[in-house]
């Protein structure tokens, strides 16, 4: 039943990249060199602030960023809300010269993530003078409910960071603030339904802090660091050099126009580098069916990155760890997408050996290799687990350590959401569907109407 060799060997080979990277990934988070301060002042800095309909977060957003950075510039572009989002915005900016409205109109507005930030370029180019230097300036993609650690510029300045003069972006950690909260979905939601949101939300905040911080460093010595939609710093001279090749810095209708970003920005010579010493803190998503529908969005930017594929690969400024990294982060959906193809396949052989041999032959074949499953079974949930007294000790010390291993258990069954994220996101492209409506942010009261579902 099992004699093909590609049925036996491709799960073999999934699992041993899988290890390489989890090893690649763990060791450059555990042995990660200490981030020294730079001079903030030496840069000129300014937020980009995407919103729509982001009136019950902006303000705050708003005000934590000027208090935590005086001397930066706030620019919130408002998406053709149809809140009080621009209505909050202006009479900020009327009080406080440094912070600006980008105001955007329908049919020109709600044409993505992308388009919007490149209506800001488009204004800060209007508002910097023509002497600015511009390799001096810093251009920072806060989202709408994202707060930023005070330290962060200081952090980004720094020799690890824009006190490089190639490095052209940088991307800090992200985390989840509310991975404490007690009752995510409120007290009148029960027990049982308070508890999955709180460990949804810990999972999310444990895959950014740890797993995906160590999968970031293990990318700033292949050379591939990808840039993130949140906590995302740009050199505004590498800005123009992409915009110069593509015609805009954001590629206009990317789902992923954060990690697009960067592969642009590595495929014109500059380089990214990740600080995981400090962070920009956002929601965590407690509810199960908008969290799905995020990571079938991620799912789907992955697949259009594969595009990409011949210009990487044949690029100079690409090396082969680089190329290596860079094609296994994009292609795991299609990764996803076979396995799922192969257990479909494996489950009706099985059947069919059922209904010719009987059940217990069939399954008697099956259990003789038991020790086989269990090593491998072995092999994938321990490196899940391992990061669990990882996070314990960086962002968790108040908990017990068999809390660790629990939660790393936990983030081996959280981690399944990738099989059908990506079948829902390749279901999604070969139907042409690309357009996105905002997540609904748990600040929110209403929980009817659309929930990031295609606009």
């Amino acid at each position: 039943m099992f004699s093909n060799p590609f049925l036996l060997a491709f799960p073999f080979f999934l699992l041993l990249c899988f290890l390489l990277y989890w090893a690649g990934a763990r060791h450059a988070y555990l042995r990660r060199p200490a981030v020294e301060n730079g001079n903030p002042d030496a840069f000129g800095w300014h937020f980009f602030v995407p919103c729509r309909d982001e009136e019950a977060v902006v303000g705050t957003t708003v005000a934590r960023l000027r208090a935590d950075h005086p001397a930066a510039h706030v620019w919130v572009i408002d998406d053709d809300s149809d809140d009080r989002t621009g209505a909050i915005v202006a009479g900020l900016s009327e009080e406080d010269r440094r912070v600006h409205l980008v105001r955007r109109h329908r049919p020109h507005a709600r044409q993505g993530k992308g388009a919007a930030l490149n209506a800001a370029y488009d204004e800060l180019n209007e508002f910097l003078s023509k002497d600015t230097d511009r390799e001096r300036v810093v251009v920072c993609v806060v989202d709408a409910d994202g707060q930023l650690a005070p330290d962060a510029l200081a952090r980004v300045s720094g020799p690890q960071g824009f006190g490089d003069p190639e490095v052209g972006g940088v991307q800090v950690s992200v985390r989840m603030r509310n991975a404490g909260e007690k009752h995510p979905l409120g007290e009148d939601r029960g027990r049982v339904a308070n508890a999955f949101a709180r460990l949804l939300v810990r999972m999310q905040d444990m895959e950014f802090s740890v797993s995906n911080a160590g999968m970031q460093l293990l990318r700033g010595r292949t050379g591939s660091v990808g840039l993130g939609g949140n906590g995302q710093f740009t050199r505004l001279a590498s800005l123009d050099r992409i915009a110069a090749a593509e015609r805009r810095p954001w590629q206009r209708g990317a789902l992923l126009e954060d990690y697009e970003l960067g592969l642009h920005m590595i495929l014109n010579g500059d380089r990214i580098a990740h600080i995981a010493d400090t962070w920009v803190s956002q929601e965590g998503l407690p509810h199960g069916r908008r969290f799905l529908t995020q990571r079938t969005r991620w799912a789907q930017g992955n697949l259009q990155c594969v595009r990409y594929a011949p210009r990487i690969v044949s690029s100079r400024h690409y090396g082969g760890r680089g190329v290596l990294e860079t094609l296994y982060t994009f292609l795991q959906p299609v990764a996803h997408l076979v396995t799922l193809a192969l257990c479909a396949v494996m489950f009706v052989l099985l059947g069919l050996a059922a209904a010719a041999d009987g059940v217990g032959a069939a399954f008697g074949g099956m259990l003789a290799l038991w020790p086989l499953v269990l090593g491998l079974a072995v092999l994938s949930i321990g490196p899940f687990v391992l990061w669990g007294p990882v996070y314990r000790r960086d962002f968790a010390s108040d908990r017990s350590l068999l809390t660790a291993v629990l939660w790393g258990l936990a983030l081996w069954l959280y981690a399944y959401h990738l099989f059908p994220a990506s079948a829902r996101g390749f279901v999604r492209m070969l139907r042409g569907r690309n357009g996105w409506a905002k997540t609904r942010r748990n600040a929110e009261s209403t929980t009817s109407g659309p929930v990031a579902i295609e606009a």
